[in-house]
């Protein structure tokens, strides 16, 4: 057993120095992928469809045509180690950018759905395997706070998409105000590609920020994350790994719970502006309203996942939040009060943006090497990402203004999701049950604690499910 002395006060600075250099970025990023794709549903409502005589048939296939790609490349996530990072995040985020802001110019439906689907190809080889990109510089225990930091993303951009679409709609553009949407949202984020070319580093030890002491922290750290394979990312890839992670029950379990989730995650952003319209506001005041229950779950997702890095009990915090989800829909399914179905937004939105983002590090927590924490990533947006396909199609307007429907399904996938998370996390304890048992055979029972603590916390002895 190898155990690697860290100077704790050392390892801080090295952790506040990659805070303030990479999570900017990669939550920037983020921002603008959420805003880039969410916002056709703020442009729906501002006379997109009308534009391009679109019926409303066609406006949900460009809907779903965007989560198609983007499960086809999901495999795009396992880049991250074969190229530089940087060479990867640029050239995604560049490609994506373009498409995006090429929204803008489309004169008809076919337009459209090519623009999306080249936007969502590029996306899906960025956004969702960031927390596995994460894990390249943080430790088990600081993982989870740094994904909700980038997942965080999603309902911030949400609720400065409805805020910033409220300004251009309210307003008298030479243009169409849906086209100018697209252009103000989609040209920041080929601004952004270059700043990620330049200032985002391949792994810890190749930041220009870290002194030479603090690499060698940087580096130790890694070692003891995943073990020797750590030092060095670039084409680390391991195939003996690939066929145990496809294997682990634990990431067809997660990979369920985020398709059940995704549901609900894919259909809210783009039907709430049309949504909050059948509750009788005017088209400016449903975009302006659909920002304060985003910013409820931007500040939940933040506490939930610094609560669950903190306590090492993810799986209660996903089942509070998906119960929370649950219970939102539930009321917008039953209810038809305008006071309480907004409400019940509120509490959707609370629910289901926190109970996504602790999917991903959970997954990512409980993966003992790179490799199987690639291809669960894989597996949970490969697989996780086919619930979009079902909720993109949950809203069409011959079910306004109640989509009672729509919202059932959402609500009996978030309590699918609560069963899914408490049976897991179940099952996480019995295997550390079992470790304790195997590791207690053969090392005194009093270092069992100590090396669960201290050593290398890869597949080895030592390795314990985050629960």
């Amino acid at each position: 057993m190898r155990y690697l002395h860290i100077d704790e006060e050392l390892q801080k600075r090295v952790v506040r120095k990659l805070d303030w250099n990479i999570m900017p970025i990669v939550l920037g990023l983020y921002l603008c992928s959420v805003l880039d794709r969410g916002n056709i549903g703020n442009a729906q409502i501002a006379g997109m469809s009308v534009s391009l005589r679109m019926s409303d048939d066609q406006y949900q296939w460009l809907l779903t045509v965007f989560y198609i790609p983007y499960i086809i490349f999901e495999l795009g996530a396992l880049m991250w180690m074969i190229l530089p990072p940087h060479i990867w995040a640029f050239g995604t985020v560049l490609t994506w950018g373009i498409a995006a802001t090429l929204q803008a110019s489309a004169f008809n439906w076919s337009g459209m759905m090519a623009a999306r689907f080249f936007m969502a190809a590029a996306e899906a080889c960025y956004g969702p395997s960031i927390p596995y990109l994460l894990s390249f510089f943080y430790m088990r225990r600081e993982l989870g706070f740094r994904c909700g930091i980038f997942l965080s993303a999603a309902p911030l951009a949400n609720c400065f998409a409805g805020a910033l679409a409220y300004g251009i709609t309210s307003g008298h553009p030479t243009f169409s105000s849906w086209r100018v949407l697209f252009l103000v949202e989609g040209l920041p984020t080929i601004c952004m590609a270059f700043v990620a070319l330049v200032f985002l580093p391949d792994s810890p030890d190749k930041a220009r920020y870290l002194t030479e002491a603090e690499k060698d922290i940087a580096k130790a750290r890694a070692i003891r994350q995943v073990g020797i394979e750590g030092a060095d990312r670039i084409g680390g890839l391991s195939f003996e790994d690939i066929v145990p992670a496809l294997l682990d029950i634990k990431n067809w379990i997660t990979a369920l719970m985020y398709f059940s989730v995704n549901v609900s995650f894919a259909s809210l952003p783009v039907f709430l502006p049309t949504i909050l319209k059948g509750m009788g506001f005017s088209d400016i005041n449903a975009q302006g309203l659909s920002a304060p229950p985003y910013f409820l779950a931007f500040i939940i997702s933040l506490a939930s996942t610094y609560i669950a890095d903190r306590a090492g009990q993810r799986g209660i915090v996903i089942i509070v939040t998906s119960l929370t989800g649950a219970i939102g829909y539930t009321i917008l399914a039953t209810v038809k009060g305008v006071a309480p179905r907004y409400f019940a937004v509120f509490l959707a939105a609370a629910g289901m943006f926190p109970a996504i983002f602790n999917i991903a590090p959970w997954v990512i927590n409980n993966q003992g090497s790179d490799t199987k924490r690639g291809i669960g990533i894989v597996l949970l947006q490969m697989f996780g990402c086919c619930g979009p396909l079902l909720g993109t199609r949950l809203f069409p307007a011959s079910e306004g203004v109640y989509y009672v429907k729509g919202m059932a399904v959402c609500a009996a996938f978030m309590y699918l999701s609560t069963i899914l998370a408490f049976v897991l996390r179940c099952y996480l304890a019995w295997e550390n049950k079992k470790a304790d048992e195997r590791e207690v055979a053969i090392i005194p029972a009093l270092d069992v604690e100590k090396i669960t603590n201290v050593a290398i916390e890869n597949d080895g002895v030592g390795f314990r499910n985050v629960l």
